[in-house]
């Protein structure tokens, strides 16, 4: 199955960027994941640029955003999360140059037409990676995403010299016919630019209802939460209610653009609704528009809060909804995708260079699926583990840990003793392949780490996972690399 496009520049960019870095790794994981498609967008948009940046020793994100130094720091504010934005921005300025370089490798080329004709190629694998906000920064930048913007360039004009048998009064007469095709050619392009402005405006100004969506765990505490105004200071209120009812240090993803409302419907009631949500295990609550719908994993308590919410958002339409079914194509799909990208990860590592962080990142690519209530690994990811073996047999200065989690049907402890059951499974499977067990170590969480909502069967299929942390024991760093990115824990107690 061949790579996404974008994926394929996340696996070649990503590892250079973020080779030595040890401080908030996650973040700027996340950062480069927003960025990239972003940057591609631009460029398909402007192939002017790419000969601009590849001309530079260390193009800087300020580069592609121009002079719209608002927008770049929109687009940074966005990115940077708790992390100092000026280390996001020198990771981005670092990322500029690589993905120039895989771009030139992947069109045979540096020529602009080449890049553009390999980026319009990948139009939807770019524009499928873009956030949900890129799209109205991307229109303040003038570029139209949705189809990709082909830039007009004015007729070259060819002036031919005239030979030495024109008489000499044609010289100011064709010098005045000059002058004024220039001035009409200058009048035109400030004419069009003053014109921009305005077509922007447009498309920002675009209405979308303000949103809210907030989602608990097994345990009634806060696990996802998005809020989408256009309202700094009453977004900053309701960051603080957030964490205040669910004593949450960090509180929503927020997202402040012209396009969305400035308000809620029957916002006054929100902080109720959620300190109501709170405790209530599973619960995935959406609040669009006048719309407010509501998903439990327990159908009863859906209903339960509905029924408390009407009276007070009497302007709202309350209603409880079954979460979709997951069918079984779409986990095969899905687990088919991640072992392929997983095998190609692993492919791809020197054996005569073995990075304990490589390994990670190509095991995390996978999906294990058990069987529900088995611990058996599905032949289909045997492939994965016998590569990982031949790969551990080689670096003795990699530690695998290998983590268990389950979603939070059923009861909690037999999901935590199956979780382990299934990591352990993993362990002795990779020990029948010739791993040192010393390298190796089994640990279930149960239902105690999710990441996403419990409510939905999407979700408890995303949380019944098996996850892979790696310590060098030669630097002594631990890291785990998940679906965000990298992430580094503390390095053991001696």
């Amino acid at each position: 199955m061949q790579t996404d496009f974008i994926d394929l520049l996340k696996q070649s960019v990503s590892s250079i960027v973020l080779e030595g870095e040890t401080q908030h790794l996650l973040e700027k994981n996340q950062a480069l994941n927003s960025f990239y498609p972003i940057l591609l967008s631009i460029l398909n948009s402007r192939p002017e640029l790419i000969d601009n940046l590849l001309r530079q020793l260390n193009p800087r994100v300020g580069d592609v955003f121009g002079s719209n130094l608002s927008l770049k720091q929109q687009f940074l504010d966005l990115v940077s999360g708790t992390a100092p934005q000026t280390e996001i921005e020198n990771t981005l300025n670092r990322s500029i140059a690589p993905s120039l370089n895989f771009l030139e490798n992947q069109a045979g080329s540096s020529d602009p037409v080449a890049i553009q004709h390999l980026l319009q190629n990948n139009l939807d694998s770019i524009q499928a990676a873009l956030p949900q906000w890129a799209t109205a920064l991307l229109a303040a930048l003038g570029v139209n995403n949705a189809a990709g913007q082909t830039v007009h360039q004015a007729p070259e004009v060819i002036v031919t010299e005239p030979v030495e048998e024109r008489r000499s009064w044609l010289l100011p007469i064709l010098a005045l016919i000059i002058l004024i095709g220039l001035l009409a050619f200058l009048f035109r392009a400030c004419s069009d630019r003053n014109q921009a402005p305005a077509t922007t405006q447009t498309q920002v100004a675009a209405n979308q209802a303000a949103m809210l969506q907030v989602s608990t765990g097994s345990d009634g505490n806060l696990v996802t939460c998005q809020i989408l105004l256009n309202n700094p200071s009453y977004m900053e209120i309701l960051q603080n209610e957030v964490k205040q009812i669910f004593n949450h240090p960090t509180g929503c993803g927020a997202e402040n653009f012209a396009n969305y409302h400035s308000e809620f419907i029957d916002q006054d009631v929100i902080p109720s609704v959620l300190k109501m949500l709170k405790g209530v295990p599973n619960v995935n609550l959406n609040w669009v528009g006048n719309q407010l719908s509501i998903q439990a994993a327990n159908p009863a308590d859906a209903e339960r809060l509905a029924s408390q919410i009407r009276p007070l958002a009497k302007n709202m339409t309350v209603v409880t909804q079954q979460p979709a079914e997951t069918t079984v194509t779409d986990v095969n799909q899905a687990v088919t995708s991640s072992i392929s990208n997983a095998e190609q990860a692993l492919a791809a590592i020197n054996p005569d260079n073995i990075q304990a962080l490589d390994i990670a990142t190509a095991l995390n690519m996978q999906i294990i699926n058990f069987d529900s209530a088995s611990t058996e690994i599905p032949a289909a990811n045997k492939s994965i583990l016998d590569q990982t073996a031949v790969l551990m047999q080689r670096a003795p200065q990699v530690q695998l840990t290998v983590k268990g989690h389950t979603d939070a049907v059923g009861d909690a402890n037999a999901n935590k003793t199956l979780s382990q059951q299934r990591a352990q499974a993993v362990v002795d499977y990779l020990v029948s392949r010739g791993v040192n067990p010393g390298q190796l170590q089994a640990i279930g969480f149960g239902s105690e780490q999710p990441i996403a909502a419990n409510a939905t069967p999407e979700g408890q299929f995303k949380n019944r996972r098996i996850e892979f942390e790696v310590l060098n024991v030669d630097t002594g760093t631990v890291r785990s690399v998940e679906d965000a990115g990298v992430v580094e824990q503390k390095a053991p107690q001696s």
